[in-house]
């Protein structure tokens, strides 16, 4: 179901950003193959070994408001350009956006040619008569699907940064899930089992203590509370296979079951390790601020989940008789 609804999302942000490419296409939304004029102040003249012009070209906020259909600024626009001349007489402009370049300009820019670059030809440059300034008319490359452009690149964005961060658990995990494998071989876990029987009794009345699901059910509950989500997932599967063993009738959750995933469903933690790697992976200045924070909301969710499953299992309308399958050719089945 999760695949689906994932698929759903992917073809709705596609079909919504193409819907957004077509209007702007209709609307012409960045004026392909419409000139804007504007004043080119020229800093820098051609010389014999460089026949380009450098300066600013400035714009009104009015007129590019205007030019595209948009809320004028406050300032005047007043942005790098370079001016080149070709042999033939055509004349191409470069056009470099910055933090400082209109918002409508960075936009086009993220979906030209060359990224952060605008490009276009001059369709006429006429000079003042001290030649520091110029009257230019400029049509900007054409600017298409800019919506379709950014969704897939977010998408390569963020499948680079997704194997970053994976990569960057690698050691973590390593580490404790070395560190719990030690224990086990040591007979640690052992001891931990005893330690906690009092409490694994009270919880799970209807599973022995020196049953083998008490054992994974405290090791998946240990990765958990280190914050080790990807190493629980295994153990809490042998867990819940262990607790099948004692099922009396396969496809009806017991109360060990229901309880054990609350508990799981909890994420009762104390030190929130996967999350804070991932904090300090994506660059924040305090990834364990998070500590505090997670062992509360988890200790109250561990809290509700399980006072909730105790609570239910006792009414008459949640509770199943547990009677064995009767398996085919015993007597008494007709099958």
């Amino acid at each position: 179901m999760l695949n689906y609804i994932w698929i759903a999302l992917i073809v709705i942000g596609l079909l919504v950003a193409v819907g957004n490419d077509v209007k702007d296409e209709i609307q012409n939304t960045y004026r392909n193959g419409v000139p804007l004029t504007a004043t080119f102040v020229v800093q820098k003249a051609p010389t014999a070994q460089r026949a380009t012009w450098e300066g600013e070209l400035a714009l009104s906020a009015e007129s590019f408001g205007q030019f595209y259909g948009l809320k004028p600024g406050e300032s005047e626009i007043r942005q790098p350009v370079s001016i080149s001349t070709a042999p033939s007489g055509a004349s191409t402009f470069l056009m470099v956006t910055g933090p400082s370049s209109p918002d409508h300009w960075k936009e086009m820019a993220k979906s030209a040619t060359s990224k952060d670059k605008l490009m276009g030809t001059v369709q006429s440059m006429k000079f003042s008569a001290d030649e520091a300034t110029a009257e230019v008319e400029i049509v900007f490359e054409p600017i298409r699907l800019v919506k379709l452009k950014a969704v897939t690149q977010a998408a390569l964005d963020y499948a680079a940064t997704a194997v970053t961060i994976a990569i960057g658990l690698i050691g973590i995990m390593a580490l404790w899930l070395g560190v719990m494998k030690v224990a086990e071989e040591a007979g640690l876990l052992k001891v931990v089992t005893r330690l906690l029987a009092p409490v694994t009794k009270r919880l799970f009345p209807d599973v022995p203590t020196d049953h083998p699901a008490i054992g994974a059910m405290i090791m998946n509950i240990a990765a958990n509370m280190l914050g080790l989500s990807n190493a629980a997932t295994p153990l809490g599967l042998k867990a819940m296979e262990e607790l099948n063993r004692l099922n009396p009738k396969v496809g009806t959750a017991t109360n060990a079951m229901v309880t054990f995933l609350a508990i799981n469903t909890g994420g009762l933690i104390l030190i929130p390790a996967t999350a804070i790697a991932v904090r300090a992976a994506a660059g924040s200045s305090n990834p364990g601020i998070i500590i505090g924070t997670s062992i509360f909301g988890a200790a109250c969710a561990t809290v509700a989940g399980v006072t909730a499953a105790k609570l239910l299992q006792r009414l008459p309308r949640y509770r199943k008789d547990f009677e064995p399958v009767s398996q085919p050719g015993k007597e008494g089945d007709n099958g």
